[in-house]
């Protein structure tokens, strides 16, 4: 029996198959964003207000500390093409990354592993986000991997050492570090503030 998203997939997307790869992926209809892994598409929901106002939050104080250095933090919509050199069947679109090497910027996202990926959970995309995402994320070599928790005002860090994240877990009063920003850290009050 067909689920519910292969209904929806086989509607917006023309002959439907199982796999489809990055060339695919531009064929689709610009209305509906998508996100392809290993080959299967995922139509991705609208945002929540609370999400968008985090995400704001985290932009600007990423923003506002990048201002004039090498590396640039960006928002999706923004495709990153996970394998891009090999099968080309995982483009992503993170809530969030931060991007240092220039190289591997292409003109609507980027090939290859962003520096950081910060990813806001909603009903829709937790698993997603703490399991699929997670998994293809370490695997490409994303080396620090944020998941910001809107309901428990948590956040969970994975920092990338030796192929595999070390996680650690901060709440809404402390101060986490961004290691692929040297001497910066993100002070979590003003991340969760709904002012």
């Amino acid at each position: 029996m067909e689920n519910e998203r292969d209904s929806k997939v086989k509607e917006a997307v023309p002959n439907y198959q199982r796999k489809y790869t990055y060339t695919d992926y531009l064929q689709w209809d610009d209305d509906i964003r998508w996100e392809l892994i290993d080959g299967v598409p995922y139509m991705m929901s609208a945002p929540t207000v609370r999400h968008q106002e985090i995400l704001g939050n985290l932009y600007l104080i990423l923003g506002n500390f990048l201002k004039g250095k090498s590396c640039k933090v960006y928002l999706a919509p923004f495709d990153v093409r996970l394998n891009a050199f090999s099968k080309d069947d995982t483009v992503v679109q993170p809530d969030i990354q931060v991007i240092c090497d220039k190289s591997i910027m292409m003109k609507t996202g980027c090939t290859g592993a962003p520096d950081m990926v910060i990813e806001i959970l909603s009903p829709s995309s937790g698993r997603m986000d703490r399991k699929l995402k997670y998994d293809k994320y370490q695997q490409a070599g994303v080396r620090e991997y944020w998941i910001v928790d809107p309901e428990q005002k948590l956040l969970q860090v994975g920092i990338l050492s030796n192929n595999e994240y070390i996680t650690r877990i901060y709440d809404e009063n402390d101060t986490a570090p961004v290691k692929v920003l040297d001497g910066f850290e993100v002070n979590l009050v003003d991340v969760f503030s709904e002012d």
